[in-house]
């Protein structure tokens, strides 16, 4: 445990929950061979008796597997270190705040505020966005503009929206084009990153640049479009 911990020190940051599982397997495995060599000493054959326990540990083997599976999930979750306590992970649909790395189940702390348990070897066979190594944000929105937009302003568009955000501090613009021809609406694309990891940042950004396109577009006179049907009828 002292050599698991110096090692951990190296490596700039100890990992409780990993070293928790380690040390609780080294102990259980130093008392397994001081048993025997008590039993040993007491004139018991240990040789018999460790046979014994293998034909039996077959058939044990058989109904511990799956928690087998977890344990030795638990070391690789230690050696590769996918995530550490405190890390936000997502997991297929499920997402939280890992609380606790155990032998056989790691918990997270979900954003509803419950606590959801996952099995070790469902966590190594699975795909995990760790955002805890994220160091900055992509974003990307689409907004539309109407047909009747004459095309001198439709090419102003990408320069104003461009503006906008790199006026906007931790922000770079990445792109902004005009996308497609949409069923109501002519459709731009925007792309543009954020230099900061912070969930809630992104969105008070994102909001200030939505309200400073539609403030900007109210000024040029730039009509946002919504979802319309227009019918002819032929007499």
């Amino acid at each position: 445990r002292r050599i698991l911990k110096q090692k951990e020190k190296q490596n700039g940051e100890i990992d409780k929950s990993a070293l928790r599982v380690l040390g609780g397997l080294i102990k259980g495995a130093v008392w397994v061979v001081a048993i025997l060599m008590i039993l040993q000493n007491l004139g018991y054959n240990v040789t018999t008796l460790v046979a014994g326990l293998g034909v039996g540990g077959v058939a044990i083997g058989f109904a511990l597997n799956n928690i087998l599976g977890d344990i030795f999930a638990s070391f690789s979750i230690y050696l590769d270190k996918p995530f550490r306590t405190g890390d936000f992970i997502v997991i297929g649909k499920d997402k939280g705040t890992v609380e606790h790395i155990g032998i056989k189940s790691t918990r997270l702390k979900t954003l509803d505020g419950d606590e959801l348990v996952v099995s070790n070897e469902e966590l190594t066979d699975s795909r995990i966005h760790n955002y805890k190594k994220l160091t900055r944000r992509r974003g990307v929105f689409q907004f539309g503009v109407t047909y009747d937009t004459p095309v001198k302003k439709l090419r102003k568009i990408p320069g104003m929206v461009s503006l906008i955000i790199e006026g906007i501090e931790k922000t770079e613009i990445s792109r902004v084009h005009f996308r497609e021809f949409g069923d109501s609406a002519l459709v731009f694309e925007v792309v543009y990153f954020l230099g900061d990891k912070g969930y809630k940042l992104f969105l008070d950004i994102q909001q200030d640049i939505n309200l400073k396109i539609m403030e900007v577009f109210e000024r040029e006179k730039i009509e946002m479009a919504f979802p319309t049907q227009t019918i002819y009828l032929k007499k």
